[in-house]
C-alpha cells in the first residue's frame, strides 16, 4: 500500500479517500486550512496529493521539498509558477506529477487531439475551436483542461498563434484559437474540439460521467511517482514520455 497525505478535503478529497483502498493507497492524514500539512506529516508518507486552491499550492510544494516527499498536484490555476516548481523539484530531488485533469480518459483524449491537430494542420480549410461545459459551481472559466486542450492544438496548428477566451463581438482574428465556456446545471465536465470546414465537420468530445475518474488518476499517479524525478505531467507519465 502506498501511504499518502491528502491536502484538501472538498468533494475531490472525499472521493480520493473513498477510492484509495481499491487503488492500493492508504490515506494516512488529511490536511486543510485548519490543519496545514507539516514537514513531519509529509515525511511520514510515500506521497502527498494536493487538491486545494491555486494560492495554496506553493506552500504544499515548499513543505514537500523540505521533507523530500513526492507530490501529486491536482489543483489548477497555479501554472504561472510552473518553472519555479520545476526548479524546486530538481533542486530537492523529488518527483512532482501535475495535471489540469487526472482523468485517464481526458489524458487519452489529449493524445487523440494532438494527433488530430497534426493531421488537420496540413488542411487550412478546417478551422479549429474548443468548447467546455461545467456545472454552475465551477469557479474557473475556461477550465484548466480546456486550456490544456487548446495549448495542445496550438502546438500543432501553424495557422493558430494564440488562444482567445473572451466573447467575440466582431469577426474573430483568424489566427486566434477560440475557447468558449458554458456554466450551468450539474454537468461534471464536457470538452469538445471541433474542426469545421466548408463541406465537413469533425467533432472530438470527452464526457466525464463522475468525479471518480479524476480521483482514480491521481491515486494512480501517487503509486507511480517513485519512478519520477523532477516535474512531470500526468499525460507524459501515461504516454511514456516521462521515461524517454
Amino acid at each position: 500500500m502506498t501511504k499518502v497525505a491528502l491536502v484538501g478535503y472538498g468533494a475531490m478529497g472525499k472521493e480520493l479517500e473513498r477510492l484509495a483502498p481499491q487503488n492500493h493507497v492508504e490515506i494516512i492524514s488529511v490536511h486543510d486550512l485548519d490543519k496545514p500539512l507539516t514537514q513531519e506529516a509529509a515525511q511520514a508518507v510515500d506521497a502527498v496529493i494536493d487538491f486545494t486552491q491555486p494560492d495554496s499550492v506553493m506552500q504544499t510544494v515548499t513543505t514537500c521539498c523540505a521533507a523530500g516527499t513526492p507530490l501529486v498536484i491536482g489543483t489548477t490555476g497555479w501554472q504561472d509558477q510552473l518553472e519555479t516548481v520545476r526548479a524546486m523539484a530538481e533542486k530537492h530531488g523529488i518527483g512532482i506529477i501535475y495535471a489540469s485533469n487526472f482523468s485517464l480518459g481526458v489524458n487519452l483524449f489529449m493524445g487523440i487531439v494532438e494527433r488530430a491537430g497534426a493531421l488537420i494542420n496540413g488542411h487550412a480549410e478546417f478551422d479549429a475551436t474548443v468548447h467546455e461545459w461545467h456545472h454552475k459551481r465551477k469557479k474557473d472559466s475556461p477550465s484548466g483542461t480546456a486550456l490544456s486542450v487548446a495549448q495542445t492544438l496550438l502546438d500543432q496548428l501553424l495557422a493558430k498563434t494564440h488562444i482567445e477566451t473572451e466573447t467575440q463581438h466582431t469577426a474573430i482574428d483568424p489566427t486566434a484559437l477560440h475557447v468558449t465556456s458554458t456554466r450551468g446545471g450539474e454537468t461534471i465536465g464536457i470538452h469538445r474540439v471541433t474542426f469545421d470546414g466548408p463541406h465537413d465537420t469533425i467533432t472530438l468530445e470527452h464526457h466525464a460521467k463522475d468525479r471518480a475518474g479524476f480521483a482514480a488518476g491521481a491515486l494512480i499517479a501517487s503509486t507511480q511517482i517513485h519512478n519520477v524525478k523532477g516535474l512531470t505531467s500526468f499525460y507524459d507519465l501515461i504516454s511514456g514520455a516521462a521515461n524517454k
